[in-house]
């Protein structure tokens, strides 16, 4: 089993550094593509917290509305329940704010700090020339790789794939471009359209390749689109993402994965694939759920693969 380390944070070098910055600094720039899920568990969490108020601010009209309701029970059953409906509102609007809480951290904050920790998971930066970023999103991890191109003083690029099945290309590119403008590091990044499952890119263009929380997505996509079984062709599916990530990897080239859920999965693949010094980070929360960062590196000499290892649609690791 590939050993599991933990991939320590290093802040980048870059004015403004990633130590020097907080949540709203980030969410200035990027701002959050959670809104709409945040919007709608604080509507709830505030809905529940005025129920809670109100039966404990008119205890004895709720007791009696319930007396109405349930004429055959007791006054001690109605006392109960109206005080126990108060603490489980309370209770509810308590656990509806954090989970927004969270998500807007998540992916604000939180999605910064593991940018740069996927940064860091890079040993040497200083022959790197091409990075790829698949499903650059706002541009977090994107700027991130950007920024330390800018601190080595080199002539890089980093160019994030736009999957064109899970975002709007020209919207999302122009996010992406203007967020690293802001970042001012917009010479070092380019973005294009494509098919993450199909990378235009030639075999072995890339030093680097990097992505933050999309084979989740992908995989998901694929499974609403096909009439397989669902895990099944999600597993597939992000199997077929990490094979192209492989290929347009140089031989000792590096690649990073921040994802949910998934990554003893994509440790299987890889050593399926013959990938060299994987490694695990340990378990960080963000969305809810366990996610984790894997790196790899891909051999300097071309390896014989077994073809129907890479088929991909048995063998599903439950994680």
């Amino acid at each position: 089993m590939a050993k599991s380390t933990s991939l320590s944070s290093s802040p980048s070098p870059s004015p403004p550094s990633s130590s020097s910055r907080d949540w709203s600094q980030i969410y200035t720039i990027y701002g959050t593509d959670e809104w709409p899920t945040v919007a709608f568990l604080t509507f709830h969490a505030l809905f529940f917290s005025a129920l809670s108020i109100l039966i404990i601010l008119y205890f004895s009209a709720s007791e009696s509305l319930l007396h109405r309701l349930l004429p055959p029970l007791p006054p001690s059953s109605l006392r109960l329940i109206t005080g126990l409906s108060g603490s489980v509102s309370a209770i509810i609007a308590i656990c509806l704010l954090s989970a927004a809480a969270e998500i807007l951290h998540s992916s604000v904050s939180l999605h910064w700090r593991m940018s740069q920790r996927v940064v860091s998971a890079v040993p040497d930066w200083s022959s790197v020339r091409t990075v790829l970023d698949v499903g650059p999103g706002r541009g977090m991890l994107l700027n991130s790789v950007a920024l330390r191109f800018k601190k080595e003083g080199g002539c890089g690029r980093v160019v994030g794939l736009v999957h064109r099945r899970r975002q709007r290309w020209r919207g999302a590119a122009l996010a992406a471009l203007r967020t690293a403008r802001a970042e001012g590091v917009e010479e070092y990044v380019t973005c294009r359209e494509g098919d993450a499952t199909r990378l235009p890119f030639a075999d072995g263009y890339f030093d680097v390749v990097v992505s933050a929380g999309v084979l989740e997505g992908v995989g998901s996509e694929a499974a609403s689109a096909v009439g397989r079984r669902r895990g099944v062709a999600e597993a597939a599916e992000r199997g077929r993402v990490l094979g192209e990530v492989v290929r347009v990897m140089k031989g000792g080239g590096v690649g990073v994965i921040w994802d949910l859920m998934h990554v003893q999965e994509y440790v299987q693949r890889l050593r399926e694939m013959k990938m060299e010094d994987i490694q695990v980070s340990e378990r960080v929360t963000a969305y809810l759920v366990s996610s984790q960062i894997v790196s790899f590196r891909k051999p300097k000499e071309p390896v014989a693969i077994d073809s129907a290892q890479l088929e991909w649609r048995t063998d599903i690791i439950a994680c």
